[in-house]
């Protein structure tokens, strides 16, 4: 587990790591606003030390060692907490989901990610260099930028999946593709996943921006229901590319079934022409001894002539009909 504290105002900002939790005591009275981000959360006693110095409930340590935790905002006396997911891409692999906690105090904001590494070093930098509005806001507004950043990366997520069925609709009428149908369904179950983390995060927005909590500043929600909207078109891209994955099924075996029917088509075909054919060779393969063609001289080249005539005459027949 890594921790590091960021300290900001309007005059400047600055960084800082701690080796223990215990030193977080330190800056539990500095002026302006104090980011601390909790990078791995694989030290849950260290975790329980953090909550004590911060007054955070049981329950609110409980939901953030919960890696399975449903998105959701909850205010207690001393805080506001959200939980949310994090979804991070991968070079050539699935997306990372990742559990983020927010934990929002008067003038501090603590972060939990479950994994390490994130999206937020681009913020970090205009913290620690560039300034601007950011630098002027409270912690509050903090949490928005955070959750802005992991939102902007959920449109990246999709936009790669959306990639990924594009390839699948070239891919779908090739019968040759042994592999279609699996890779499909993996790309069909990293859709549930990412609609499981992008949904429910609409729903904790809507009560965010409902709730009448002092941790959030009332000119904050012009903000906060812009990002709402964002996550909802978010949440609708994946819906629409996971009914996408019908049609492109819909494809496959559509295209397998007119295969199929091609294949039937022919082999009915040479079926009925063996129809005919059958019954002379059947007749002429009786072993009854007075039959008048038996004794004839060409009789074997005769029969051989009407079968073939027979052959190319329902070939011409089928032909013309257009039945292949």
């Amino acid at each position: 587990m890594e921790l590091s504290i960021i300290g900001y105002d309007p005059a400047g900002a600055w960084r800082k790591a701690a080796a223990t939790v215990d030193e977080l005591l330190t800056y539990r009275n500095s002026a302006g606003v104090t980011w601390i981000n909790v990078d791995g959360l694989d030290n849950p006693d260290a975790i329980n030390r953090l909550a004590e110095i911060y007054h955070i409930h049981p329950l609110t340590v409980e939901d953030i060692l919960n890696f399975e935790e449903r998105p959701k905002v909850e205010e207690f006396e001393q805080y506001l907490f959200i939980t949310l997911k994090a979804i991070r891409r991968q070079a050539g692999g699935e997306p990372i989901i990742d559990q983020i906690g927010f934990a929002l105090l008067e003038d501090t904001l603590i972060t939990f990610q479950e994994i390490p590494g994130d999206t937020f070093d681009g913020i970090r930098r205009r913290i620690l260099y560039t300034g601007g509005k950011i630098r002027r806001m409270g912690p509050d507004y903090l949490a928005y930028i955070l959750i802005d950043a992991i939102v902007d990366e959920y449109f990246l997520v999709i936009d790669a999946l959306e990639a990924r069925m594009e390839d699948f609709e070239d891919r779908a009428p090739d019968e040759k593709d042994a592999l279609f149908i699996t890779d499909l369904q993996k790309l069909k179950q990293t859709l549930i996943r990412v609609r499981r983390a992008v949904w429910p995060l609409r729903e904790s927005l809507a009560a965010l921006i409902r709730m009448d909590s002092s941790k959030i500043h009332d000119d904050l929600d012009p903000f906060l229901r812009d990002l709402q909207g964002n996550v909802i078109q978010a949440a609708e891209a994946v819906e629409t590319t996971r009914e996408l994955i019908a049609g492109v099924l819909e494809v496959r075996f559509s295209t397998t079934s007119i295969r199929t029917n091609k294949v039937m088509s022919v082999l009915t075909i040479i079926s009925t022409i063996f129809i005919p054919l059958t019954f002379i060779v059947g007749v002429y393969g009786m072993n009854f001894q007075y039959m008048p063609e038996l004794a004839a001289r060409y009789g074997y080249p005769i029969v051989w002539g009407c079968m073939i005539l027979i052959a190319l005459g329902m070939l011409f027949f089928f032909k013309r009909r257009r039945w292949f």
